[in-house]
């Protein structure tokens, strides 16, 4: 049987324009009927479009097209594991954008070095991405704190007669059970003032 050549194209949202990808696949000299489509919304990522092209269309020696690597998952753990399935089913994979991961035409060793490039890239892709969240974190973190905004847990106010009550206690006048009761405090909170003074 003749081997085909099929492209896929996906969105997050219904609201996105397939256009920009399917051009880009028809462009490569595939035919819109072998374009599958998916436009996925919500959390539990259902691509019914490319699940049928993956489990009921492709066959081994088949080739499958997409514009942009990320296509294939909505996560870099996801587009590794794609990449590793499409390849032990014998699928050829290219990517229009980077014309270096086309593993037409290549040996095992080659298609093994290809997706060594693909796994690399996305653990660098995946770092990066983690470094700039962490660095959002720390500069929101900051300009909040700037503006006078506290972090953690808030400090409990000390009672009015905290002073008077707390010297008693320390002196024995009186019992830690009795000192909160007239403080008014609960156990942990008595404590953790006490604990805050004693600093």
């Amino acid at each position: 049987m003749q081997s085909r050549t099929f492209g896929y194209a996906r969105v997050s949202s219904f609201d996105q324009n397939l256009s920009r990808q399917i051009q880009a696949l028809s462009a490569y000299g595939i035919d819109e009927r072998d374009i599958i489509t998916d436009k996925v919304s919500g959390k539990d990522f259902n691509r019914q479009g490319y699940l049928m092209l993956k489990n009921q269309i492709l066959r081994s020696g088949d080739t499958l097209a997409i514009k942009e690597l990320d296509r294939l998952g909505r996560n870099y753990e996801q587009i590794k594991e794609e990449w590793r399935e499409l390849q032990q089913m014998g699928i050829d994979i290219v990517i229009l954008d980077m014309p270096i991961l086309d593993t037409r035409e290549k040996s095992d060793l080659e298609k093994s070095l290809i997706a060594n490039i693909v796994f690399e890239l996305l653990a660098y892709l995946a770092e990066k991405e983690r470094c700039k969240i962490k660095s959002r974190q720390k500069e929101g973190i900051s300009a909040a704190k700037s503006k006078g905004v506290k972090f953690g847990r808030p400090q409990a106010e000390l009672p009015p007669n905290f002073y008077e009550e707390y010297a008693k206690w320390r002196n024995g006048e009186q019992t830690a059970v009795q000192t909160m009761k007239r403080l008014g405090l609960k156990r942990t909170t008595f404590y953790k003032l006490i604990k805050t003074e004693r600093r």
